[in-house]
């Protein structure tokens, strides 16, 4: 059995706990929090649940160390430190700062002599990878990336702190036309705005200028003001009627030419649809740190990506049911 830690019990934490109930190699050996141990009552019956602080006492409890915590604050500080302690694994989704943390990883695990996945879920994680071999493939074409129809949980917060809002839900949406121009071979030349819209369902607070809120969200910078953004107002109930799920997805498609003066066309497509964002990431997340553990076994330290593991090691089952059953 492969004990699994958990560190951190939000959405992404719970989703962790439900997967591993689906994958009869894999127990749950301890939770940990920084938040009251006695105030969280997690699922699985008979596991303790500790303090951060307390974690490197329980090192020796713990094959793979599943780090739940957000990209902004917690892993960049958090991955390198506890790969001085534990095989760890992360969904770091910060695209442009992931060079920096993988060297940071890289260099706590190979000192500790740990693995250190980071980045892994579906974007970073499946969508990189699908991204990689496309331009494997077809080395003459054009990467295409949409996301949606689904709650952005950045940008929903990014409403959230408008002057004049109570509660809000964002949806990334694609432009449906812009998606079909891709799959039949264009390769258009898209902007933002071409690519996706935004729809914002917003409670507002009693006596809000709702003129206000509406021209501060379709105008926020780096959010909101390079995309065409429908603003509704709605009330408390019927958000937590119609808008309480995480549901995201999207597509990666590959789009090139191949033969005489490239003369033939040729799609490669990659969909999600998820009801849950991080129950979805969850399950990534737990495949990969069964290849974590059995890369430890095999002696080897440092950080990985999504590119540099076989799919092989995602898999409870061995190479040869897998060559009897899967090729």
């Amino acid at each position: 059995m492969i004990r699994i830690g958990i560190l951190g019990y939000g959405n992404l934490g719970k989703g962790v706990e439900y997967a591993i109930k689906q994958n009869d190699d894999m127990q749950l050996a301890a939770v940990f929090t920084r938040r009251d141990p006695s105030s969280v009552k997690i699922i699985t019956e008979n596991v303790p649940v500790y303090n951060v602080k307390d974690a490197a006492a329980h090192a020796s409890e713990i094959d793979v160390l599943i780090l739940c915590g957000g990209s902004a604050n917690d892993l960049p500080v958090q991955t390198p430190e506890f790969a001085k302690l534990f095989n760890v694994i992360d969904s770091f989704d910060t695209h442009a700062k992931i060079p920096d943390h993988f060297a940071n990883v890289d260099k706590a695990a190979k000192e500790s002599g740990k693995v250190g996945i980071i980045s892994i879920g579906w974007d970073p994680g499946l969508f990189s990878l699908m991204r990689m071999l496309g331009n494997a493939v077809l080395p003459e074409g054009a990467d295409y990336t949409f996301w949606g129809k689904g709650v952005s949980q950045g940008h929903s917060d990014a409403v959230r702190r408008v002057k004049g809002v109570k509660n809000a839900k964002q949806y990334t949406i694609p432009v449906e036309s812009a998606l079909e121009r891709v799959r039949n071979g264009e390769n258009p030349q898209l902007t933002t705005r071409e690519k996706h819209t935004r729809e914002c369902f917003v409670v507002p607070e009693e006596g809000a200028d709702l003129a206000q809120i509406e021209q501060d969200i379709k105008t926020m910078p780096n959010y909101f003001s390079d995309y065409d953004t429908t603003v509704h107002f709605i009330t408390e109930e019927e958000l937590e009627k119609n808008h309480s799920g995480i549901p995201h997805g999207g597509f990666v498609i590959r789009s090139g030419k191949t033969g005489e003066n490239g003369g033939n066309n040729h799609v490669m497509e990659f969909s999600l649809k998820l009801d849950s964002n991080p129950e979805f990431t969850s399950s990534v997340l737990l495949a990969y740190a069964r290849a974590a553990y059995r890369l430890s076994k095999e002696g080897v330290s440092g950080c990985k990506t999504i590119f540099d593991i076989a799919p092989a090691y995602l898999c409870k089952q061995s190479g040869e049911e897998l060559r009897a059953h899967m090729l």
